[in-house]
């Protein structure tokens, strides 16, 4: 008989201490009920200790040297008249009585308005059904004919990378299938769940086409260089030519990352250790396309290709549906979800009727039910993690720490070579505290751009170092409101995965894609290439 012990493995490595240590956590859920109580304290903590985080931006002199001015705004004083004053950030806290208030008057909001949570059961809504009646099997049927064993994994990441012209769709569709895919094929599906994860997310800003985030970003850096040079404009395509080699960088590195650590580690354990599947005799004869399971699949394509036609139709004849821009983006970005939802589930309509798998409107049902009762303990992540973020977003100690940090780099005077790589580094380590991308860049862009500026980097190469660090440490932030999604679906592989499991199983990409990314940006500087089209490396002060 064995003893059991609690011990921390003794050849695990690095990665197994941090795997075991995190997994000695509590459960997530309770996690982050804990995150949200030390929240609520340090809030406390820092109103009482009159801490405070003055905003500053760089000025250029006229003797070339460079202050930094207070930024001042108009208030409304006690006597009703305007007056100007200095811009400062304080914290809000949440142990006083209108900060209990707030939070339980929001709780329920901060709940229902957690964006992940929609995205996730409306696409697993369509994805479920697509699962039951058998067309995502009969699809990995032909997926695994198609693409041979060994570029399934950079297919995996390659596709993940893609995946952001879809917003955030790819966390919902991707680690699952490649879960699939790659049990199929005999291997670790959390290996899957890992390179799908690692493009999606830590890749989220490398594409070879324009997405709806570039006009976003642009338009913050617009706003960011205008503080210097008021007719500056940054184009929505400056990165562009970067985004393409960096697709290729990182489905590359991602391949290496999955093949050298996350598959080796993973190779000695069993299928309920993350370790890989056996593919049985009966297994390898089901992955033979049935003749009655082609002429299906034949229907359903064509009820795709029919839906694409009328979403095409919709987002560019003037006056439909998908045809225009949106809040922020193109109508049909913005609705990508619920063309997923569409695409996922007319088609398997069309093949589960076929295939004889769905008789009635009954049997939709309850294989949607079956899809959404799946989701539950998503559900019960959601709750918890929708109060910490909302919590730490409230009580402002993201902003300001954000703030803090990125004007203590600007005051650092560093050479220019080395501001971009310390940005970079600066923007991996406060993407652990201020998830949102967009709420970041708000408050980088305005105190790097023109700071840069000062010193010749244009701001489109700003730009493109805020995405690298904006990207990589995606995978493995708390504050990543996707992480708890994908540790659901880690442990439906690996029933004993924690939090630690999935932080050790990324850190890996992370780290990887941090050098190599900061090394493709310096080695692209100093060839001089563009970034993108209207993309420069310099900036010369006018006149």
């Amino acid at each position: 008989m064995t003893a059991k012990t609690d011990a921390a493995p003794a050849n695990g490595g690095l990665l197994g201490r941090i795997e075991w240590l995190g997994n000695k956590l509590p459960d997530p859920a309770t996690l982050f009920l804990l995150g949200t109580l030390l929240v609520m304290v340090l809030s406390a903590v820092a109103v009482g200790s009159g801490w405070e985080v003055l905003h500053e931006l760089p000025r250029v002199q006229g003797d070339g040297s460079v202050q930094w001015r207070v930024v001042q705004e108009t208030v409304i004083g006690a006597d009703g008249v305007e007056v100007l004053q200095d811009k400062v950030s304080r914290p809000t806290s949440l142990l006083t009585g209108d900060g209990l208030f707030w939070l339980l008057s929001t709780l329920v909001k901060n709940f229902t308005g957690f964006a992940p949570l929609g995205v996730v059961l409306v696409g697993m809504l369509g994805i479920g059904l697509a699962e039951r009646v058998g067309l995502i099997a009969v699809l990995l049927k032909y997926l695994m004919q198609w693409v041979p064993a060994r570029f399934l994994t950079p297919a995996m990441v390659f596709l993940g990378v893609m995946s952001s012209a879809g917003i955030d769709a790819g966390y919902v569709v991707l680690p699952p299938l490649a879960a699939a895919v790659f049990r199929a094929a005999g291997r670790s599906p959390v290996a899957g769940i890992a390179a799908a994860f690692a493009g999606v997310s830590a890749g989220f800003n490398a594409n070879l086409l324009i997405t709806g985030l570039d006009p976003m970003l642009a338009g913050f850096a617009t706003e960011g260089a205008r503080v210097l040079d008021a007719g500056y404009s940054v184009a929505a395509t400056c990165n562009w030519y970067f985004a393409i080699a960096s697709t290729f960088l990182i489905t590359a590195a991602g391949w290496w990352t999955t093949s050298v650590f996350v598959e080796r580690r993973l190779a000695g354990k069993g299928p309920d250790e993350g370790g890989p599947v056996p593919v049985s005799a009966a297994a390898l004869a089901d992955q033979q396309v049935r003749p009655e399971e082609r002429v299906a699949l034949r229907k359903a394509l064509g009820a795709v290709v029919l839906l694409l036609g009328i979403f095409f139709t919709a987002a560019n004849l003037d006056g439909w549906a998908l045809q225009g821009e949106g809040a922020h983006f193109d109508r049909w970005v913005e609705v990508i979800v619920p063309l997923l939802f569409l695409l996922f589930t007319v088609p398997s309509l069309v093949y589960g009727f076929s295939i004889g798998a769905l008789k009635d409107d009954k049997g939709v049902a309850k294989m949607m039910i079956d899809s959404i009762a799946a989701m539950a303990p998503i559900i019960v992540l959601a709750f918890f993690a929708a109060q910490f973020i909302e919590v730490f977003k409230h009580s402002g100690l993201d902003r300001m720490a954000a703030l803090a940090g990125g004007q203590a780099l600007g005051k650092a005077e560093l050479p220019a070579s080395l501001l971009i790589v310390a940005f970079i580094g600066v923007t991996v380590l406060f993407n652990l505290f201020v998830g949102s991308m967009s709420a970041k860049y708000a408050m980088f862009a305005p105190i790097f751009i023109p700071m840069f500026m000062l010193v010749g980097i244009s701001p489109e190469l700003t730009q493109a170092a805020y995405r690298i660090g904006d990207s990589v440490s995606n995978i493995i932030t708390p504050l990543n409101a996707y992480l708890v999604i994908v540790l659901v679906f880690l442990k439906k592989e690996m029933p004993g995965a924690g939090m630690g499991t999935l932080i050790s199983t990324m850190l890996p990409y992370t780290v990887v894609f941090t050098v190599v990314w900061t090394v493709m940006l310096v080695v692209w500087m100093t060839l001089g290439l563009p970034l993108g089209i209207e993309g420069p490396l310099e900036y010369q002060l006018p006149g």
